[in-house]
């Protein structure tokens, strides 16, 4: 996120990791990187240094409507992560470090909460980066490993099917034509989606066809995020980040994200894990993302904003959206 967090003071940030972890920040750097989390910098007295992320408990949806429950599902998401590092044994897994009451989230105010992680000095990916082959099946090799630790995640929360702000979507789209005047973007934004409204409604048709085949599988620990972006480069390492969206789901939930179109992947990740690979789910998750990206990005420019950097950020990404979706047909 470029912006930071509306209405929470730096100080109760200071607070709580004083308070949960016991670190006293000597410098406290905001880090305007990653689209679902703000994150800091952070320096310690004795010279350590940590990652720190805070969430917005008003708008995580697939983990709740409720702040409490937001807070409640992204604590089970942080936990999964920390048994997946350190009883399964996932070297590539960044899990937060636990509190001083073994909390490995702990709320910042009644609207934030933050979580701790050793800092990792290495590039992340570019999200949307093309990956060569190479580095496809050492992903895969990586998927195939964090699936077959699902015994480690028993506490783990489903992953949802269902589109999480479908109904405002649907609202969106079924609405009167008045003008958006809720900010800068907004009428181009409202105008943009009354042209789409054909295109989005036949893809959330195709949607509900393949939802039941999701349904129906078995399913495994999914990471949920697993592209570029996510994915940190410590040397010859590779460390996944943003556990926020870990979930039980079927393994195509992150295979769409690493494999190319001429099946070799899906041939490695079958032959790693006895698992064959199904194109249709493969299908099914990326419209998935495209259309839960629609409604995000609706949202936030149907909602009040101001001419910032992430508001500029949601308009560029729904026009890419729309365009990605058409190809999606």
């Amino acid at each position: 996120m470029r912006d930071k967090p509306t209405g929470m003071r730096e100080g109760d940030l200071r607070l709580a990791l004083a308070e949960g972890w016991q670190i006293e920040p000597a410098a406290l750097r905001y880090a305007p990187v990653g689209g679902g989390s703000y994150h800091w910098e952070v320096r310690d007295q004795a010279a350590r240094r940590w990652f720190v992320t805070v969430d917005d408990l008003d708008d995580k949806p697939w983990l709740g409507t409720t702040r409490t429950a937001v807070l409640a599902g992204l604590r089970t998401a942080m936990e999964v992560a920390v048994a997946l590092r350190h009883e399964a044994g996932l070297p590539f897994v960044a899990a937060p470090v636990p509190g001083t009451a073994g909390q490995a989230v702990r709320p910042v105010d009644a609207r934030y909460a933050a979580a701790v992680f050793r800092f990792v000095d290495g590039p992340p990916g570019r999200f949307g980066a093309v990956l060569p082959a190479r580095e496809r099946a050492a992903r895969v090799d990586l998927l195939a490993a964090l699936h077959q630790s699902t015994r480690a995640a028993r506490r783990a929360a489903a992953s949802r099917i269902e589109l999480p702000r479908r109904a405002e979507l649907e609202t969106i789209l079924a609405g009167r034509q008045d003008p958006w005047r809720s900010g800068p973007y907004a009428e181009a934004a409202r105008a943009l989606l009354a042209r789409a409204r054909p295109l989005v409604t036949d893809r959330l048709a195709a949607f509900d066809r393949l939802a039941d085949v999701a349904r129906e599988a078995e399913p495994v620990i999914t990471h949920g995020e697993p592209h570029p972006g996510n994915v940190l480069r410590a040397g010859p390492d590779r460390i996944l980040v943003d556990w926020d969206t870990a979930g039980l789901g079927p393994p195509e939930r992150d295979l769409w994200l690493v494999t190319g179109p001429d099946g070799r992947e899906q041939a490695r990740y079958a032959r790693a894990t006895g698992r064959p690979v199904n194109p249709e789910l493969l299908g099914f998750y990326r419209l998935r993302w495209a259309l839960d990206d629609l409604s995000a990005f609706a949202a936030r420019l149907r909602g009040p904003h101001r001419r910032t950097a992430d508001a500029e950020r949601a308009w560029r990404n729904l026009q890419q959206t729309i365009r990605l979706l058409a190809r999606l047909g």
